[in-house]
């Protein structure tokens, strides 16, 4: 048994879409976030960096003073003494060490206190004599103060044949302090930035989404009544132009359709009334008394006729509600137009002769097209031309092949023409130029509009020339085999 979900056609694939703002939004947080993040780490990573270098530095420069001193000034024991002793007390944010020993590791002097926070141990492994000092170690220590200590060797005296070993440290708590604070305030940074470009976000989605709105709002005003409306395509944004320009095309094929609509059923409810009318008449007259046999009959045969006639009306209007059907098929083949022509002819000349009109037929070529649609087409256009054509007329089919491959079919009369007001609306369904052929028989008003829809089915055109009291002349032109 089938679910409810199933019988009524709701189930997950019809399920609403997410919010079009909404995922603007997320994509914005996410992309602002992800230029944040990159940001944020990018500074703190330059800053970490910077300080890095500024330590290793300052180390490297005080290794080089105390190298300087020791090889030019060895015997001046004041100097080394003041920039050991009390060079890393003059600054107020970070205290320096220096310590300078033997080659046997006997401590010649130091800055006061080092033994006790650092014992040499800690110190990397020296740079030689010749060598230039680049970068120390980072070493955090149990008091929970962290240190960058560096050491190397110095020539004692300008022969320098003796070594002492220098070995320094800065003590770096407060940059670390400083790094920590950084961090917390990017943190908060990047926090606040994410929520600014999630109200950001939302902001411009509104904004950008509000031309949408504008023009839902206008594709709501329009109703049966209001068909005429259009939503323009001047005040939209570039990306909205297009869509705004495709509604107003349908709204306009849609106002055409139901024009058409409206016309064809007020024509069919009119075309329907006359012979629903007759019967109705001829029926009542007949049973307002008591009739022969051959009264009966009489009404009978004429009822025979309305039936036709209805039954014609009916198949034709079917035959157009399918031509206009977007997904019909046809199956065209390649044929030629001189044997489809005759076997057409065959059945009208009948026709033609009892009205006393002479047909006549010339030129040659191959048509690609579905055979019994030309034929219909064709039979509805000499059926025409026998009608309104007198006796003593005549009515003239030609062919020929262009040089392009196309063919064009003409059927020609010495009818009694159309007026020119009318010629622009003969393919109109149910539309009769009654005042200037008020004299021949009716017909449906369909035949013409029949054509019209095998023309386009076939992708081809058709055309009509007419003279009042001389004649008209309609071509059918078909596109060549691709």
């Amino acid at each position: 048994m089938k679910s409810a979900e199933n019988v009524t056609g709701y189930g997950k694939s019809n399920s609403p879409r997410g919010s079009v703002a909404r995922k603007l939004v997320f994509l914005y947080i996410i992309s602002a976030s992800g230029l944040l993040i990159i940001a944020t780490v990018f500074l703190y990573g330059v800053l970490i960096d910077s300080l890095k270098k500024e330590d290793n530095r300052f180390l490297v420069n005080e290794i080089h003073v105390l190298r300087v001193i020791l090889q030019k000034r060895p015997d001046n024991p004041k100097n080394i003494e003041e920039e050991v002793k009390w060079e890393g007390t003059a600054f107020q944010f970070f205290r320096y060490y220096a310590r300078i020993t033997d080659e046997k590791n006997r401590i010649l002097i130091e800055t006061p206190g080092l033994s006790s926070i650092i014992p040499a141990s800690l110190f990397p492994p020296p740079y030689g004599v010749e060598e230039n000092p680049a970068k120390g170690i980072k070493q955090r220590l149990r008091d929970g103060r962290t240190y960058i200590l560096m050491s190397a060797w110095a020539g004692l005296g300008r022969s320098g044949i003796k070594k002492w070993l220098i070995q320094v440290a800065l003590d770096i708590s407060y940059e670390d302090a400083v790094v920590a604070d950084y961090r917390r305030k990017l943190s908060l940074v990047l926090f606040l930035g994410i929520l600014s470009s999630a109200a950001a976000g939302s902001f411009i989605a509104k904004k950008g989404m509000q031309p949408l709105e504008e023009i839902t709002k206008s594709v709501q005003q329009v109703t049966l009544n209001r068909l005429r409306e259009r939503i323009g395509t001047i005040k939209w944004p570039l990306e909205l132009v297009s869509l705004a320009s495709a509604f107003d095309d349908m709204l306009g094929r849609l106002e055409d359709s139901f024009t058409r609509l409206s016309q064809f059923s007020a024509d069919l409810a009119h075309e329907l009334r006359t012979p629903i009318n007759n019967l109705m008449g001829e029926a009542e007259v007949v049973l307002s008394r008591a009739r022969t046999s051959g009264e009966y009959m009489q009404v009978l045969e004429s009822s025979l006729e309305e039936y036709r006639r209805l039954s014609g009306m009916i198949e034709s209007m079917l035959f157009l509600a399918s031509a206009e059907n977007s997904e019909a098929r046809i199956d065209k083949s390649l044929f030629d137009a001189r044997k489809e022509i005759k076997t057409v002819l065959e059945f009208y000349n009948v026709l033609a002769g009892e009205k006393g009109v002479e047909t006549t037929y010339a030129g040659q070529a191959l048509l690609y097209a579905d055979r019994i649609l030309f034929q219909r087409a064709l039979g509805n256009l000499l059926s025409n031309a026998v009608r309104y054509t007198p006796r003593g007329g005549k009515i003239d089919i030609s062919v020929r092949q262009s040089d392009d491959q196309s063919a064009e079919v003409g059927v020609s009369d010495t009818g009694s023409g159309i007026e020119p007001e009318h010629l622009p609306r003969i393919f109109d369904r149910f539309y009769r130029a009654d005042p200037s052929r008020s004299g021949y028989s009716p017909g449906t008003g369909l035949g013409l509009a029949i054509v019209k829809s095998i023309m386009d089915l076939h992708g081809g055109t058709v055309t009509v020339q007419s003279l009042p009291g001389k004649g008209t002349t309609v071509t059918l032109k078909f596109s060549p085999a691709n």
